[in-house]
């Protein structure tokens, strides 16, 4: 089968002297995303001939910590569903949102 289309998606980090992420900005043109700016990323990429997860876990030394957990209990949340799209697993796929509410009513981010 041949490939009909090719997507890109870039990721440019602008490193102060000691190699902390000042900027960070981000390309996906297929997607509507032309050099955005963002405080934070997690990229992770399964490498199938070890077996493993790889990771890229970058956020700017401007990001505030609030925002921070936000955006960790919604990447936990996206993670859940993402797992049930991909293995059809409704008992797991129920724990896992049980361990977001979890984390949301710990750090407090729910609102009463």
């Amino acid at each position: 089968m041949a490939i009909e289309h090719k997507s890109e998606i870039k990721i440019d980090i602008e490193l102060d002297e000691n190699r902390i992420p000042e900027k960070l900005k981000w390309t996906a043109k297929d997607g509507g995303v032309e050099n955005e700016e963002t405080k934070a990323l997690l990229l992770s990429v399964w490498d199938s001939k070890s077996k493993e997860s790889l990771r890229i876990d970058l956020w700017t030394k401007d990001m505030p910590v609030d925002e921070m957990k936000v955006f960790f209990h919604q990447t936990l949340v996206a993670m859940s569903d993402t797992f049930y799209r991909a293995t059809q697993d409704d008992k797991m796929s129920a724990t896992m949102k049980d361990f977001c509410d979890y984390f949301a009513e710990k750090l407090e981010l729910k609102q009463k």
